[in-house]
């Protein structure tokens, strides 16, 4: 199970650290709707209702929603908006909303364009109860989102996603990666070899050591039957690549972790101080290797010989040891 990023590990609420993110341009668009009866429809449609001008007003009450979305939702941070814009669409008993919110900035803008949907319902729902008091406000939800790290994600395309057995995600643990103050090479060196064995790749994803729990949860959407981490795995107190691993894995493969360490201890003793490991996430096999490039080659050294078997086994095939 994934760890909620809005909950610190005593499980109390937080603000999310965001600061060493790196600014990008965000972008969200979200929708829902008023689900109410044709003669309502009509009337807006019209605007012919006892409170004129609705569709204007629920637009202006949307946009003004999603402005004071950080005092609204109590651990959303205060951004400077460039641009929020609501529409309106009509069906046979319904009035779609449909948000669009944009910033540039080191976090999203899922929250304001989201609040934008459910404020422009409400409003909505204010000006049509005297007509309708048994409308419903339904399926508020994000549609996608651009900017950051995660870059494009869209809600049909991974909802419609089917397994595929040759999906690998490689996730980068680097406090300065993440700031954009440190080029990382071992994340594309994982990248490339896992396109030599015939998988397909997303990422490197970057994450700073602090956030690496939200990089897990990026890098397990979908389901890819393979996450390679590297990072967070020695004894710093900010390496908490194993911790966050075993945070949403049901079972370990202790042997892979202790191949990978006594691998690279017979060549450099320092080895032996990762903490990476191993183990399932449902169907996706997630392996933590060091974050030096002599710790990663060693690791896939390990994983080649084994890892087809591996995956093999866990979609239910191959001999069972």
């Amino acid at each position: 199970m994934s760890e909620l990023s809005h909950v610190d590990a005593e499980g109390r609420a937080r603000m999310v650290d965001v600061s060493a993110k790196v600014d990008t341009a965000r972008t969200a668009v979200a929708a829902g709707e008023l689900v109410t009866t044709p003669e309502v429809v009509a009337l807006v449609r019209a605007d012919d209702m006892p409170k004129a001008d609705v569709l204007s007003t629920a637009r202006i009450a949307g946009i003004a929603g999603a402005k004071k979305t950080s005092e609204l939702i109590p651990l959303c941070h205060q951004l400077a908006l460039s641009s929020v814009e609501v529409t309106f669409g009509f069906t046979e008993n319904s009035i779609t909303i449909e948000a669009t919110a944009k910033t540039k900035g080191p976090t999203g803008v899922e929250m304001e364009a989201l609040t934008a949907v459910a404020v422009a319902g409400l409003t909505l729902h204010d000006m049509v109860k005297a007509v309708d008091p048994a409308a419903t406000i339904n399926g508020v939800r994000l549609l996608t989102k651009d900017g950051g790290k995660r870059g494009h994600w869209e809600r049909d395309s991974v909802a419609a996603q089917a397994f595929d057995p040759r999906s690998a995600v490689v996730l980068v643990a680097s406090t300065g990666g993440a700031a954009g103050t440190r080029e990382d090479t071992t994340g594309p060196h994982i990248a490339e070899w896992l396109t030599g064995q015939g998988f397909s790749v997303r990422g490197p994803l970057v994450y700073a050591d602090a956030d690496i729990s939200a990089g897990l949860a990026d890098a397990l959407t979908g389901g890819p039957a393979l996450v390679i981490s590297t990072g967070g795995t020695g004894a710093s107190p900010t390496d908490a690549t194993p911790e966050a691993t075993l945070a949403v894995c049901n079972r370990e493969l202790p042997g892979i972790a202790e191949a990978i360490r006594q691998r690279g201890a017979a060549k450099f003793p320092h080895a032996s101080l990762s903490r990476g490991v191993a183990g399932l996430s449902g169907r996706s096999v997630i392996v933590n290797l060091p974050g030096s490039p002599g710790g990663v080659r060693d690791g896939l050294a390990v994983l080649e010989p084994i890892l087809e078997h591996l995956l093999a086994q866990v979609r239910g095939g191959g001999q069972h040891d």
